[in-house]
């Protein structure tokens, strides 16, 4: 009998058991193991210039992957097309100069500037007007009036008037010719086809190997040149995390750059179009650690913009410029 009562008793208590199990009140059911959602690609738009080297070191490195964020590198020939998939979300990040915010967020904010890329140092100029080689141009007051090859509506047009405007020449005596093509205004001004050029290092420099006259370089208003990192403001919004990782690996890029400039002469010559002339003698230039434009910057920006007759009205700083992702 006691053993009966035994078998009873556990049946009783299996019946139970299954009865609550089967009951869905606050029970939590089973589910099925999710597959991890899949990390968002930051696609960055590349465009060959020296500025861009922290990109290529942290790639190089595996700054990326000692983060933990996925990077796409898409290299671009032109700013037009580096602005082109940026207008049509094709890319999620750029590196661009002061104007693009300007010209991008003149009505609502499209893209929002996160970190300064590269800037002026003493001896390290961005940008430079030379004179052709030959030439009795001296100063830069020896440029009145003298047609300097530019591109239109673009930072390297700024900057050309700012440091002849800096130098004494009023706007009204500045003059310009259109050369939209920086590697062709090169070859004009080295082969006397134009009498004067604003060009960007390394060419600059190569520029001077090849027997053009140095005027004036943005060492003379460091405050006013320098290129910046900026996403679209939907990568920002969707992203936010991976955008700071992405600027945790540039600047472990940065302070690899600045601390070994050596170890990567030969990422420099293939990638910031280092002309053959100056390959053994042009010295990397510094990179800035984390910082952002300030408002005196893009104020000045945009008043020539306005000036210009690029933009009709203000545009806020808080717009344009955004230092919360900064490592």
């Amino acid at each position: 009998m006691r053993t009966f009562a035994r078998w009873t008793l556990l049946g009783m208590l299996i019946l139970s058991t299954l009865m609550l199990a089967g009951c869905g009140g606050d029970s939590p059911s089973p589910t099925l193991a999710q597959p991890p959602v899949e990390a968002k690609t930051l696609k960055i738009a590349v465009i060959p210039v020296i500025d861009i080297l922290p990109l290529h070191v942290a790639d190089q490195e595996g700054f990326f992957d000692q983060v933990g964020v996925d990077v796409e590198l898409v290299p671009v020939k032109s700013a037009q097309e580096r602005d082109t998939l940026m207008q049509t979300g094709q890319v999620d990040g750029m590196l661009t100069d002061l104007l693009s915010p300007v010209l991008f967020d003149q009505k609502e904010a499209q893209i929002t500037v996160v970190r300064t890329a590269r800037r002026v140092y003493p001896g390290s100029p961005v940008f430079s007007i030379l004179a052709r080689p030959g030439s009795e141009i001296a100063s830069p007051l020896d440029l009145a009036g003298v047609e300097i090859g530019t591109a239109q509506n673009t930072v390297i047009a700024y900057i050309t008037e700012r440091m002849l405007e800096n130098e004494g020449l009023s706007t009204d005596r500045i003059a310009s010719q259109e050369v939209s093509a920086i590697p062709v205004r090169f070859e004009l001004l080295v082969n006397g086809g134009i009498p004067a050029a604003t060009l960007p290092d390394p060419l600059a420099s190569g520029a001077v190997a090849a027997g053009a006259v140095l005027v004036v370089d943005d060492t003379t208003v460091p405050e006013l040149s320098q290129s910046i990192l900026a996403f679209s403001t939907e990568t920002l919004q969707a992203e936010p995390e991976a955008v700071r990782k992405f600027l945790a690996a540039w600047e472990m890029a940065v302070e690899e750059l600045n601390s070994n400039p050596e170890k990567y002469n030969d990422l420099l010559i293939e990638k910031g179009r280092v002309p053959e002339s100056i390959q053994g003698t042009f010295r990397m230039p510094p990179f800035p650690r984390a910082s952002v434009p300030t408002p005196a910057q893009l104020a000045d920006v945009v008043k020539w913009s306005i000036d210009k007759g690029l933009i009709e009205e203000d545009i806020p700083y808080e717009r344009m410029v955004d230092d919360d992702y900064l490592p």
